[in-house]
């Protein structure tokens, strides 16, 4: 075990991490402290993209978070890369991963409303490590949704058919799969088969999906769970959350107050460790479908408006 990690096994490579920032300065500040605390930090090299303000209003938040993130320690390395203009997260995702991925074979990703355990860093570096040449991961996450993971399940992560876009990594040879134009829409909307395997993910990802292409919505993660569906490919997930999001008060440019999301952190120095050969477990999968496929019409349809609601404000 690797001394402090809580990680039965050892972690390869310390893998890049690109934070994305605009304009909330108290959570960026709180999102980078939580991580320079991590496990592995010091062995890491942090790069952050700042985008650029919308409008005259915004550009004194955004101006602060900056000289927030100008002032980051406790990493190996710090280099911030700032936006003349407004970008917009997805193209700013995009282009930053991108970039980033263009150099090192892994990545690990954050936004600037995440708290994180002691131990994100190792949990994300070892699945990364762990799962690399498993071409049915398409990506690792540190977040785990508040699910009623069953007492009898004994593995510390599980796989599902829906990534997570709250602290993820993932690796080049994937992330160069992904068709961000979904070039075959029109194939896929005469395809039922093709919709119920894309619904593996949850019920609400097809209306997602509609809006990302009638340009209702500016989304790289929905377009990051298609991938995932067209390779028919997982997400490693914890059972113990490693990641809070507390983007859910009201401050975001789309983000209501909410809970629906809240779950409980890990409290940084809970032992884990990871299977090589994870597999598809029966029961987590029905407990996942019971947050994201809830079986009647009505609930169905009340669920998957609540879902996007939330989750298309947590895309700004």
């Amino acid at each position: 075990m690797l001394s402090g990690l809580g990680y039965v096994g050892g972690v390869v490579n310390w893998a890049p991490i690109v934070l994305f920032a605009y304009e909330r300065p108290e959570h960026t500040r709180r999102t980078i402290e939580a991580l320079a605390a991590n496990d592995g930090a010091a062995e890491s090299d942090l790069l952050v993209y700042c985008d650029g303000a919308k409008d005259a209003a915004g550009a004194d938040s955004v101006r602060a978070v900056r000289e927030c993130v100008r002032s980051a320690t406790g990493f190996r390395s710090v280099t911030v890369i700032e936006r003349e203009r407004n970008m917009g997260l997805a193209s700013s995702v995009i282009a930053g991963v991108t970039e980033v991925l263009s150099r090192s074979s892994s990545v690990i990703v954050m936004e600037d409303d995440l708290l994180t355990s002691r131990n994100f860093l190792a949990f994300v570096n070892s699945a990364l490590s762990t799962y690399e040449q498993r071409p049915d991961v398409f990506s690792v996450t540190g977040y785990n949704y508040p699910l009623q993971i069953p007492q009898s399940y004994r593995e510390d992560a599980y796989l599902s058919y829906r990534s997570s876009s709250w602290g993820w990594g993932t690796w080049r040879d994937r992330w160069d799969k992904v068709d961000w134009a979904v070039n075959d829409y029109g194939e896929f909307l005469q395809d039922p088969r093709a919709q119920e395997l894309f619904a593996r993910g949850g019920d609400d990802l097809q209306q997602m999906l509609g809006m990302q292409m009638a340009g209702e919505l500016d989304s790289w993660s929905i377009g990051f769970d298609y991938a995932h569906y067209k390779h028919d490919a997982f997400c490693v997930h914890p059972v113990v959350s490693k990641v809070q999001n507390i983007g859910f008060d009201g401050t975001g440019v789309h983000c209501d107050y909410s809970e629906d999301y809240l779950v409980e952190l890990d409290p940084g120095d809970t032992q884990f460790e990871l299977r090589a050969d994870l597999a598809v477990d029966a029961s987590v999968l029905r407990a996942f479908d019971r947050k994201f496929r809830p079986t009647s019409g009505v609930a169905r349809l009340r669920s998957g408006k609540r879902i996007v609601r939330r989750l298309v404000g947590s895309l700004r």
